[in-house]
């Protein structure tokens, strides 16, 4: 069981602690966590368990946060790192955004939200749909009210719906004018491509996101046209697990309102939609930096939102860069940002200019990764496709659509 919840800043400041047991666990635990990740650097924060001279740390990094879970009894890592992410998602979905001035502005609020998602250490709710009937979410009419009666609690003096329901994610018996079914596979492609402009690594993330709008206690039936491609499937759990074993079929009673069915990866893709080829030629204490971005499968599908950045090395003086579509923009750190937008077809979208090194080097020896970053509306990269979507034990007819939406992750092009 978790004994403990920190919520800790980019700057190492304690934002939030929840004492779970009776066993407290003192806050120096976030002290040494950060002398650690300081002293270790990226390599430490990318450690999802951590074991520390007294406890056992679990942590997750979102959006400039870090929540940790200490505890000084063994249990499933997956299920306390799978909860510190359903901690996070909630906090996001409840607020819009997730970041340091959210979480001290609604303190309150997530601090009752995890002493109903929690309980003496054990996940109990973590269903938004029913938080929300439990904990109002913030807006300027609950702000209002405080300031009025000078309340600041958000908890409902009534039990949520669901408590009646026969499942736990769902409230009993909804009501809709119009039933409806909305389904989107959100892909995220990472990949590394080296020098030689050879494919490194090329994977995708993917997830597929649910809003059900549905009277009643509806069954779906989801299937694709092509699952043996999926891999590390990672189920709601709404989802019967034996109708997927057996047939690769998704069978589920969905929860009200927007929530993850399902999340996947798909490995050892050959190609990446776009190329970005960097050249740098350096001699006599000036570099010539050219970069060209363009289509490479024609999917039919338009590019948007295309955006190229990279970190000068440091000894790198001055920088004079330009391009024949976008605007380029070099920000503090000297961090070089070069926006494109959306790629046209007639041309490919290039930058070129030349960076001054500094006295005594005659050439680089450090050269600049690239980051990249695109989005790609109505097309999965991975190649899923939704084959059907069927309701069962309701007699009415329901509106379905399908959407799809492809942006880059990690996608890292090495000069």
């Amino acid at each position: 069981m978790l004994q403990c919840i920190f919520l800790v800043s980019d700057a190492g400041e304690v934002m939030l602690e929840k004492q779970l047991t009776a066993h407290c666990v003192h806050r120096s635990i976030c002290a040494w966590f950060w002398e650690q990740a300081i002293s270790h650097g990226d390599s430490f924060k990318q450690q999802p368990v951590i074991a520390s001279p007294t406890h056992y740390i679990f942590q997750v990094f979102r959006d400039g946060i870090t929540f940790l879970g200490c505890t000084q009894v063994e249990m499933p890592p997956l299920m306390a790192i799978e909860f510190l992410c359903r901690v996070a998602d909630v906090l996001n979905d409840y607020f819009g955004a997730l970041n340091e001035d959210v979480i001290k502005d609604n303190f309150v609020i997530v601090y009752e939200l995890l002493d109903e998602m929690i309980d003496n250490g054990f996940p109990l709710t973590t269903e938004p749909c029913v938080l929300r009937e439990m904990i109002t979410p913030p807006n300027m009419v609950g702000k209002a009210l405080s300031i009025v009666t000078g309340s600041s609690s958000n908890v409902s003096d009534t039990l949520p719906r669901a408590t009646v329901s026969c499942v736990p994610w769902r409230t009993a018996e909804p009501k809709y004018a119009k039933n409806e079914v909305y389904v989107d596979l959100v892909e995220e492609m990472d990949a590394i491509i080296n020098r030689d402009g050879s494919l490194v690594k090329c994977e995708i993330y993917g997830e597929v996101q649910v809003n059900s709008r549905i009277s009643g206690f509806p069954d779906l039936t989801l299937s694709f046209t092509n699952p043996s491609i999926l891999d590390d499937v990672r189920f709601h759990p709404c989802v019967r697990f034996r109708p997927w074993e057996s047939h690769q079929i998704l069978s589920f009673v969905p929860p009200d309102g927007q929530f993850k069915l399902m999340s996947y990866r798909v490995r050892k893709l050959k190609s990446t939609p776009i190329y970005v080829k960097p050249q740098l030629t350096s001699d006599g204490g000036t570099c010539r930096l050219n970069v060209l971005v363009g289509i490479r499968n024609d999917t039919g599908k338009t590019i948007d939102s295309v955006t190229v950045q990279f970190q000068l090395p440091p000894f790198i003086l001055s920088a004079d860069l330009s391009s024949n579509h976008g605007t380029v923009n070099i920000l503090a750190k000297k961090m070089c940002i070069w926006s494109i937008g959306r790629i046209p077809k007639d041309k490919a979208p290039s930058m070129s200019g030349t960076l001054v090194i500094e006295t005594g080097l005659e050439r680089l020896h450090v050269f600049p990764i690239f980051q990249v970053g695109f989005r790609m509306m109505g097309v999965a990269l991975s190649g899923l496709q939704i084959d059907k979507l069927d309701l069962k034990t309701v007699p009415y007819r329901f509106y379905k659509g399908f959407r799809a939406l492809t942006r880059a992750g990690e996608f890292e092009v090495r000069s």
